[in-house]
This record gives C-alpha cells, structure tokens and sequence, in this order.
C-alpha cells in the first residue's frame, strides 16, 4: 500500500529550495506548491530533532498535493544541520534552539507565506516530534498562525530529560498553551509513545478544555512515536492512514472555510 498521501502524479506538485529572512539571517527552507491555479491556503512543516530530510520535504510535497502551499524550514540554520546519524549532536542541536528564536523564526515562515501570491493569506502549520513541540509552542506563543496540528510533540510539560526548565525553554509548553493558544489545534500521539505519553496528552487535553482553548486531542491504538515516519522503524502503516486524511480534513475545515 502507497503511504498516506503520496503524490501518484508528480506533475501535480512543484518544489524547490528556499531561503527566507528572519531577525536580519536567512532561514533555508523548502517551498512546494500545487501546479493547480491558485491561490491556496499554506501550511508549515516542521521537522523532526533530526533536522529536514527528504521524508519532511516529501511531506511537504503530500499538502501541495492536496491543495496547499507547503514551507518546511530548516530550524536549525542558525546552529548547523547535524548528520542524520550522530545522535548526541542531534540533541544538542533540538535543545540549543531557544523557544523564543524558534518562535521568531516561524513568525518569519508566516510572513514569507502570506506574502507569497500563490496564498490565501490563510497559514497553518503542522510539526513532529521535536517538530510537534515547536508546532504547540508556535501557536501558544503567536498570533500569526491559523490552525495547528502537534504531532507526538515531546518535552511539552518539562525543558527535557533532566531540567523542568532551562534558559533555552523557560516555561513548560504545555503551560503556554492553557495561557495562549491561539487557534484550533489537533494534538495527536501514539498509546505505546513515553514522550508524549497519553497520560502527558490526556492532561495537555484536559488543561486546554479548561482554559475553553479550541483544541482536540486523539491518540492512535497500535502506535508509538513517529508513527508516520515512513522512512523509520516506528512507521506504523494502519494507523498512518487513519491519521493522514484527518489532518488533511482539519487543515480544510480552517484553512478554507470563511
């Protein structure tokens, strides 16, 4: 079975790398877009603690297949991409990456967006793992974008493994979201993941319903972290499919309408 969303027909999709300005640097990124007139809603999409790779800018490619315009950008390009298979560099390089430049960079990534004349105007944005984090963190922190889908974001409720807190992410993200979500949100996680565990998404969920904040949260049975990553060991097929055509359904429901 193709994976969820694959592009069947590669005419319908156009990408190509970027680089868009942010606080006086350049931020590398890749922009796919449908070949279909437009304009169209757009979507961020934001990579894993490893960094883009070919699987996030396919992914990118899978939205623009399905009517929008996609920005994956490389949050790293202020510190440096690690190899894909040094892991203690890749964790250095996800925790040295500040929430408020994080933040900053993807308000740029709206701006880039909206500017663009193939957009609506309209931005959502899309993140997993590392990239979920950055996803809810984005929007409990900004205004500047439309709906937001948190994929099996870690560390949401603590900075990392060994400190509540750390000068790069001063507050709990989970706590940022009761205070400040912006926009709709659909939090998603695996029931065998530990980081999010369902009970850290439980309660993620139960602390936005208090606040009244619009979001929903599902977690998939048969399925742990990195679910939809295709390209690793944790990729579970069913599940994927079960998860693709309800984001692409949110994004519609908010992107679109109105």
């Amino acid at each position: 079975m193709a994976h969820p969303g694959a592009v069947s027909d590669p005419s319908r999709v156009s990408g190509q790398d970027v680089t868009y300005r942010s606080g006086g640097g350049d931020i590398s990124a890749y922009l796919a877009e449908p070949t279909a007139p437009g304009p169209h809603p757009a979507i961020i999409v934001i990579h894993e603690a490893f960094g883009p790779n070919d699987h996030i800018h396919d992914l990118a490619r899978r939205f623009a297949n399905a009517g929008f315009v996609a920005l994956a950008p490389n949050l790293y390009s202020r510190v440096g991409t690690p190899a894909p298979t040094d892991f203690p560099a890749i964790m250095a390089a996800m925790f040295s990456v500040s929430d408020a430049q994080a933040v900053a960079d993807l308000e740029a990534a709206a701006a880039h967006l909206r500017a663009l004349d193939a957009s609506t105007g309209k931005v959502g944005c899309v993140g997993f793992c590392s990239g979920g984090r950055n996803t809810l963190l984005f929007a409990s922190s900004s205004n500047a974008v439309d709906a937001a889908v948190d994929c099996w974001g870690g560390f949401i409720d603590r900075a990392g493994p060994d400190a509540e807190t750390t000068p790069e992410r001063p507050v709990p993200v989970i706590e940022l979201a009761a205070k400040g979500l912006s926009c709709p949100l659909l939090a998603v996680g695996g029931a065998e993941d530990e980081n999010p565990s369902p009970a850290t998404l439980a309660e993620l969920g139960s602390r936005l319903e208090a606040a009244g904040r619009p979001a929903t949260v599902k977690v998939f049975d048969g399925a742990g972290h990195a679910f939809l990553a295709d390209y690793r060991d944790s990729y579970r097929d069913g599940p994927a499919h079960e998860l693709w055509p309800q984001i692409i359904a949110f994004f519609d429901q908010h992107l679109r309408a109105g």
